[in-house]
């Protein structure tokens, strides 16, 4: 057993660090399904438990999965000066983090998938937009972590960089919804996207959300190429917002090529959005993700 400590450099006071983090991890991620309780105006129990509203479920999970991605950011493997720092700066940045998942979603709502009312349609069971859901809290997690770890510091300079990243971050992706649902209309004579996810077509909301995913994941990128400095902050999130656009145009590019070499002799217009094939649907959304990862790994 000594042997093992020596060698992992484990001590009283790394486990006791790390003791505190789980614990304010655990209780942070239990909050989130109550916090998720009161902005849907449901009983959580009774929806996942009685009701078995799966979509509700998919949502709550969604965004329980988006915290877990912040708390990632909130430790970055060095420990505080006391035990009493390293519980308040977990808890200050999983809580705005909680926070921040929330209001991303009012932004999705309201301003990318600004046609559907998603409380409403998640209550009545509909798998696509709880599959959306939980896509845009994920995405939005993926760009805080990002800005997590770029910053340095536990101070107001560090929360208005990650509130900035934030709104950076949301801009993007409603600049990507909008894209995504002038090609849906070109596919299919000028039919709506969020038409056809309020109409529970699921092989469309699980493409989307691989775009989404993709989207957060290629804006992520531009962290290696930004230093922090609050002195400089307006120029490196105009930096963000800019580097962001290039890659995720950067990172379309290479999916639709990517689809085309892998599912070779697949309509993907006919299967996914006219016969609403989930197979081909997770396909895409598996090649979106891991292009973007692989570019992003390159990156760094």
């Amino acid at each position: 057993m000594n042997t093992l400590i020596e060698i992992t450099a484990l001590n009283q006071d790394l486990l006791t660090y790390l003791a505190i983090d789980l614990l304010i991890a655990i209780i942070l991620l239990g909050t989130m399904r109550f916090v998720s309780g009161l902005s849907a105006k449901v009983n959580t129990t009774e929806e996942l438990a009685k009701e078995d509203n799966f979509a509700f479920g998919i949502s709550v999970a969604g965004s329980v999965a988006a915290l877990g991605i912040v708390l990632t950011g909130a430790i970055t493997g060095e420990t505080a000066t006391s035990y009493l720092f390293e519980a308040i700066g977990m808890l200050a940045y999983g809580t705005f983090g909680l926070i921040l998942i929330k209001i991303g979603r009012i932004f999705h709502d309201k301003l990318a998938l600004n046609q559907l009312d998603k409380n409403a349609l998640i209550k009545e069971k509909n798998l696509s937009i709880g599959v959306v859901d939980a896509a845009g809290a994920i995405a939005t997690a993926i760009i805080i972590r990002a800005v997590l770890l770029w910053v340095d510091g536990l101070d107001l300079s560090t929360f208005i960089a990650i509130t900035s990243g934030f709104i950076v971050s949301q801009a993007i992706l409603v600049i990507v919804t909008r894209l995504k649902e002038r090609q849906y209309a070109k596919n299919n004579q000028d039919d709506s996207l969020q038409e056809a996810l309020s109409q529970g077509q699921l092989a469309i909301a699980i493409r989307y959300a691989g775009q989404m995913i993709s989207t957060a994941l290629a804006v992520t990128a531009a962290s290696y190429f930004f230093s922090y400095s609050p002195e400089t902050l307006v120029v490196n999130l105009l930096g963000w917002l800019i580097f962001g656009l290039v890659m995720t145009v950067l990172v379309a590019i290479l999916t639709s090529l990517a689809k085309r070499i892998i599912l070779w002799g697949i309509n993907l217009v006919e299967e996914v959005d006219q016969q609403h094939n989930i197979g081909v649907a997770s396909i895409e959304m598996a090649i979106s993700i891991s292009i973007a990862l692989i570019l992003t790994a390159l990156m760094a």
